[in-house]
């Protein structure tokens, strides 16, 4: 054991350099605060799987809440009835603004991380698309554990928008991938935390009023991570399902359909698209004999789309799967992708 924590603590040198939670802009947060961000700082969809994901944790009754880093919405949804929701930030126009707080404190967590709040105090702790700002991340997630009721959670939820001039280095020089690491040892950081939990969402159709709609981006990832805090249990959270967009998943006797047709059809039986030639890589690890397949590129895909989180809970984190045909065996299977730009390189144009 003693090497072990010797060596994670060699890791810990080398990956937290002394600059690592330096930013471009080292003024005053306070300052930078001050002015008011009235934003939605992800896309529609992006914000209602963000509710989504909240509500489906949230399993207490009547629970205490602490937004931590709040802003002028805290995405807590409905069907959650909490008995006080409390936001510590630094804006005072935007923390007055958010209807769901029944009080707000004014508190720069990079200044002094010392929470102010009593040991015990909170059933839920919220971190929403805020983490990359904190340059004291391992004393703040101490922190959050200390006010915790045993049994409490904390859920940090985030994805690759950020102000870039606030954003410590490290976060915004690692990976998405990466960062789930990150956030992970955060956690892994402080003994009161049980094991963490992952949800993933990613590959949403972007909505079409969306000012980035026409670029062709996918909605803003949203990457949702939690742990409890050691003790009496609350009870089992049940584990958050992506859901699709209204109207894009087929019912199965749709998909069966199309899959007995795809051979004349080539297309894909999830989402109807046509499925485009694909090149197989000629290497010594490629299983396949024929020439070409038949892949659905479609990056809205409900069979992508659910990949993700269906990947992220069977341990195979940072992958999703694409519908692929081979015409040769006539037969339909997933081939997995970890970005939405891998395979894209050996498409086959057709006229």
């Amino acid at each position: 054991m003693v090497e072990r924590n010797a060596m994670q603590e060699k890791v810990q040198q080398w990956v937290y350099t002394e600059d690592a939670f330096q930013r471009v802009d080292e003024t005053d947060d306070a300052v930078f605060y001050q002015t008011d961000r009235f934003v939605s700082h992800l896309d529609r969809v992006a914000l209602e799987t963000v509710e989504q994901i909240i509500g489906t944790l949230i399993i207490e009754d009547q629970p205490v809440i602490l937004d931590l880093m709040a802003g002028w919405d805290s995405h807590i949804p409905a069907t959650v009835q909490p008995a006080e929701v409390v936001g510590l930030g630094l804006n005072v126009n935007e923390l007055k603004s958010n209807k769901a707080l029944s009080r707000y404190v004014l508190h720069d967590l990079n200044a002094n991380p010392r929470l102010p709040f009593a040991d015990n105090t909170f059933d839920v702790v919220l971190n929403t698309v805020s983490v990359d700002y904190m340059t004291q991340p391992f004393r703040v997630f101490a922190e959050v554990a200390r006010i915790l009721k045993p049994g409490g959670m904390f859920l940090v939820i985030f994805s690759n928008r950020m102000f870039p001039q606030k954003a410590v280095k490290i976060w915004k020089e690692s990976s998405e991938e990466e960062r789930i690491f990150l956030v992970e040892d955060f956690f892994a950081s402080v003994p009161e935390f049980e094991k963490t939990h992952l949800a993933i969402s990613k590959g949403k159709p972007r909505p079409a009023d969306d000012k980035y709609a026409h670029l062709g981006l996918p909605s803003d990832p949203v990457y949702a991570m939690w742990a409890e805090k050691k003790g009496v249990p609350k009870g089992r959270r049940p584990r958050p399902v992506v859901a699709l967009n209204a109207g894009e998943a087929k019912s199965a006797e749709e998909v069966e359909q199309r899959k007995r047709h795809v051979a004349k059809t080539l297309q894909c039986p999830h989402c109807g698209e046509r499925m485009k030639k694909w090149r197989v890589p000629q290497t010594p690890f490629t299983e396949w004999d024929n020439e070409f397949m038949y892949i659905c590129f479609n990056d809205a895909c409900p069979y992508l789309v659910r990949g993700w989180s269906v990947m992220e809970s069977q341990g195979n984190r940072g992958f999703s799967y694409r519908m692929m045909y081979n015409p040769d065996r006539n037969i339909l299977l997933p081939v997995p992708v970890p970005t939405l730009r891998a395979l894209k390189e050996s498409i086959v144009d057709e006229e």
